[in-house]
């Protein structure tokens, strides 16, 4: 006996509406563009590799395939509201269809890879995705168990997350060009750089609580570059640690929840915070409370973790122009580091 799909009104469905239905979730995501940052590159370190523009939208293709489909799956894992100034994808279409509809999208991707017609290509996009995923995991583990990392490794789960994508982008567009020049400085200095400009952006810039809720990365408990800051340099003040703190219902999931003291553990140090009952540490929570952020916010600012971001910002800026023109010079790099310097 042969079975059919059927569509909600009792009718066949072809191959055709079956994908379309499992892709609602991507689709969704793809309709609103983002800043394309990624893709802007890629044509950019074109300007050096010179590919065919075939191929290099080809992989810009899997580069943003990738990265929409992993958006769709972050927002899960940060218990995100927006994204792109609209309601995130798991709101609309639920978590399982949007669980299923990235992985799927992950897979598209890599078939997209095979097809490139380098044997190499399908290695490269393991390595760059282990990467992306082992620095997401990190990011996840420091936030779920209330771990605030060291500035160190703060930059390493950056270079591994953020520019595991940068990475890829580049490695493939080199198995097909003449020029194998070593651009992982670059890269790493442009994935920092993008990463901690959106930690301050989450936190500071009117661009994103238009695209996302006011400081949502202290609702998500997240340890991002200001925050890291607060909290490493200034020890004695616990009221970073207190606002990131987890929800009561969340403490019997952390892997320190029995402890009758919760360890927070940096490069150089380990801080105690006790937790007792009814204390700050504890009530704070991962909060949603507009005037809780607000207060988060100007803490950060009077602490000087807003002008130390904004210093490293500078930094890394003249550290990537600097690299671009070791390489020779590359107008379009420029061109992107122009767009983003509006911090």
């Amino acid at each position: 006996m042969c079975l059919r799909a059927m569509d909600k009104n009792g009718q066949s469905m072809t191959s055709e509406e079956m994908e379309r239905a499992i892709l609602q979730p991507y689709y969704y995501i793809v309709k609103i563009p983002g800043k394309q940052i990624r893709t802007k590159l890629a044509q950019a370190f074109n300007y050096w590799l010179q590919i065919s523009p075939e191929k290099c939208q080809a992989v810009t293709e899997i580069v943003q395939m990738l990265h929409n489909s992993s958006l769709l799956i972050d927002d899960i894992e940060d218990n995100s509201l927006l994204r792109r100034g609209v309601p995130v994808a798991h709101h609309i279409f639920g978590v399982a269809s949007t669980i299923n509809s990235a992985n799927y999208v992950y897979f598209l991707s890599l078939e997209k890879c095979l097809q490139l017609g380098d044997p190499r290509a399908t290695t490269v996009f393991t390595e760059q995705c282990l990467e992306l995923h082992r620095g997401q995991g990190m990011e996840i583990y420091w936030r779920d168990n209330y771990i605030c990392p060291s500035e160190d490794d703060y930059i390493t789960m950056v270079k591994r997350k953020t520019g595991g994508l940068f990475g890829l982008a580049v490695r493939l567009m080199q198995l097909f060009s003449e020029n194998k020049s070593d651009f992982s400085e670059l890269i790493g200095t442009l994935g920092l750089y993008f990463q901690i400009r959106d930690d301050y952006a989450n936190l500071v810039l009117k661009e994103y609580t238009d695209n996302k809720s006011f400081a949502e990365d202290l609702t998500e408990g997240k340890f991002s570059f200001p925050i890291i800051h607060a909290i490493q340099k200034h020890p004695e003040d616990p009221r970073m640690m207190s606002i990131l703190a987890p929800p009561e219902e969340m403490l019997g999931h952390c892997s320190w929840a029995s402890w009758p003291i919760a360890t927070q553990v940096g490069a150089a140090s380990k801080k105690h915070i006790p937790r007792r009952a009814g204390s700050d540490d504890i009530v704070k929570k991962r909060t949603k409370d507009l005037e809780i952020k607000k207060y988060a916010v100007d803490v950060l600012e009077k602490l000087g973790s807003f002008a130390y971001t904004r210093e490293i910002l500078q930094k890394l800026d003249a550290e990537a122009r600097r690299e671009a023109e070791k390489l020779g010079g590359n107008p379009y790099i420029v061109q992107v580091l122009d767009e983003l310097k509006n911090w």
